[in-house]
């Protein structure tokens, strides 16, 4: 089987629509990894220019969705990779002058939704979660995508998946039974 196939111009065009279908999902999971609108917008216009370009390594019938998170995290990947090895400039009068100014970037209208729909102390827990259990936990239990697919987007084994998962549900679990019983002391009740 080729690895790589030759693409006509009305599949070019047919894919493109495809995956421009996505770009939403995308892009909320973009957000949730780099915690930044303008960082997320350009992780998805990267991950739609590579699944493009690499169109001829799609295998229709396939699940397109999971190969578009796959680029997305493996594009994010290298990047966090690369940006560890950057220097940091820190304009400090500057930083503190868009703190003085009101809500912060990571009030996007993603998280303005989510805190509308999610009760706060799941919210709390959630973004209390070490980022590889986050990630895991949201992929399955948000995007519903199966343990093989979400082993192929992280590119690690589906045992260490099922792990991440197992772990991030418990610390949800034991994360928000004590916000429960510190919420219920507070209020007197038993």
């Amino acid at each position: 089987m080729p690895i790589f196939r030759r693409v006509t111009a009305d599949e070019q065009e047919a894919f493109a629509s495809q995956v421009l279908e996505f770009l939403a999902p995308l892009y909320g999971a973009a957000l949730r990894l780099t915690r930044d609108r303008a960082d997320a917008e350009d992780l998805v216009q990267d991950t739609v220019v590579k699944a493009l370009r690499f169109s001829g390594r799609f295998t229709p019938g396939t699940n397109l969705k999971a190969w578009l998170y796959t680029i997305l995290h493996n594009t994010w990947r290298n990047r966090r990779r690369g940006a560890a090895r950057d220097t940091v400039d820190i304009d400090s009068p500057r930083v503190e002058a868009a703190a003085d100014d009101g809500p912060s970037a990571a009030d996007t209208p993603e998280r303005i939704l989510l805190r509308a729909s999610l009760d706060a102390d799941l919210q709390a827990a959630l973004d209390s979660l070490p980022e590889a259990f986050r990630e895991a936990v949201w992929l399955r239990d948000v995007e519903e995508f199966s343990y093989a697919e979400i082993a192929a987007m992280l590119g690690v084994p589906i045992g260490t998946v099922m792990s991440r998962i197992s772990r991030g549900r418990r610390l949800l679990f034991e994360t928000l039974s004590a916000a429960g019983s510190r919420g219920h002391a507070a209020s007197g009740e038993r």
